[in-house]
């Protein structure tokens, strides 16, 4: 079991460096992050640096409940002045705090009650603000590596809209990496391999998501292995 969890976490290291895939993201979502900015799940402010560059953000609160986590993001960004950190969840935070946009970014996957997360983080938007969370899609995919990294499930447009705050509207939810979905697929029907290796990673990063780059906005964003919902208050 020991090295199993090993390998796990060898993986997630390698996750964090696919910087083809986060560009990607960042650049769809970052348009829609402004003013001030409550990331939820924060972990070590792997995101932060990306988003940065695609968003016009005032203020960033890291909220985060692993305090080790939260010790590296401090140590990380100990000069950044528009940056906050807040031990705990959304519902530690007093009822008053307000933000115009709210992020689960490969987090809401990780809470077994989401529904009651999302009505949590919702009463504190302000007027116009945008609730945004991105996650794994398609329960079809779901392996033994979700499931070691602490995964209830993985979403689809369906479930996503089942589970939107009646006070929000919904703006989009849409996909993303097709051609990593079908490679995927392949994998879990054929393949069957249960976690990924180093290389395999590498080569997504490298040449699958360049190619869903071009190839999401030909399907009109309806297929992918990554699923984006942008809610609005």
């Amino acid at each position: 079991m020991m090295s199993e969890f090993s390998y796990v976490g060898e993986e997630l290291e390698i996750f964090s460096e696919a910087k083809v895939w986060k560009y990607y993201w960042s650049s769809v979502i970052g348009r829609h992050i402004s003013g001030s900015v409550l990331e939820v799940g924060a972990g070590i402010g792997s995101n932060i640096e990306v988003l940065h560059r695609q968003s016009t953000f005032k203020s960033w609160c890291c909220l985060e409940p692993d305090e080790k986590l939260l010790n590296q993001l401090r140590d990380r960004y100990q000069l950044a002045h528009s940056l906050e950190t807040f031990c705990g969840t959304v519902g530690d935070l007093p009822i008053e705090r307000k933000f115009d946009a709210i992020l689960y970014i490969d987090v809401l996957e990780h809470l077994e009650d989401d529904r009651a997360e999302l009505n949590l983080a919702a009463a504190h938007l302000n007027p116009g603000g945008r609730l945004i969370v991105l996650s794994p899609a398609h329960n079809l995919l779901y392996s033994p590596f979700d499931k070691a990294i602490g995964h209830f499930r993985r979403y689809n447009r369906n479930m996503l809209k089942e589970i939107r705050p009646l006070d929000l509207i919904e703006d989009r939810i849409f996909y993303l990496d097709s051609v990593g979905m079908m490679a995927s697929m392949t994998n879990c029907l054929v393949a069957k391999q249960s976690m990924p290796t180093k290389w395999q990673i590498l080569l997504w990063d490298w040449f699958f998501v360049r190619l869903s780059r071009w190839i999401d906005p030909l399907t009109l964003r309806m297929l992918g292995k990554t699923v984006i919902a942008i809610w609005r208050k």
